[in-house]
């Protein structure tokens, strides 16, 4: 029965983080939402952080699983590296947590909060590394540094799907996808 309240706890936290933030959190908010004594937190969790961490590590594997299901093993590489950025980028606009947790940031710029949204970040970036160098050594793309290609894509669907939008009509998925191929595939050049 532990394993249940310990479920629980971590799900009545993640609950209490999408609605209040990190910062307004309380333990006591958690152990009343999970329906459990303070003290049952703390024999799973030393402090907040400690569950906070336990909370976003289970959005990266999400975040992952997530982008392991859009890629096809029959595709080309740009166009699974288009469906893996933009499933996580969407996958990360329409969670609640996430969503939270970027206000948060924005707003009152809460160190741990900060922290963790470099974690997110850098599990991308390091997720989509994985796949380039995956496509290097399958010869599918020339040599490239695997992490600077990995940050340009990324800031790139980050400026297309987000930036775009606050001033610009949304561009759809396959506009977004031609976008990208034109950029990183086949480049401007006559």
């Amino acid at each position: 029965m532990a394993v249940d309240r310990k479920r629980a706890v971590v799900e009545a936290a993640t609950k209490s983080f999408a609605s209040f933030g990190y910062k307004a959190t309380t333990m006591d908010q958690v152990a009343k939402l999970a329906n459990v004594g303070k003290g049952t937190i703390y024999t799973f969790f030393k402090n907040k952080e400690e569950l906070f961490g336990e909370i976003i590590s289970h959005l990266i594997m999400e975040m992952k699983l997530v982008a392991d299901k859009a890629i096809d093993p029959d595709a080309p590489f740009f166009e699974n590296v288009h469906r893996a950025i933009y499933s996580i980028l969407e996958f990360r606009k329409d969670h609640q947590l996430t969503i939270k947790l970027i206000q948060e940031e924005r707003q009152i710029g809460t160190p741990e909060v900060q922290e963790v949204m470099q974690k997110l970040d850098t599990a991308i970036l390091s997720y989509i590394r994985t796949q380039l160098e995956k496509a290097i050594e399958k010869g599918e793309i020339r040599e490239c540094d695997p992490e600077i290609t990995a940050f340009i894509m990324v800031r790139l669907y980050i400026a297309l799907i987000f930036d775009w939008e606050k001033n610009h009509k949304p561009l759809e998925k396959k506009h977004i996808a031609e976008l990208f191929e034109l950029y990183l595939l086949k480049g401007l050049s006559k």
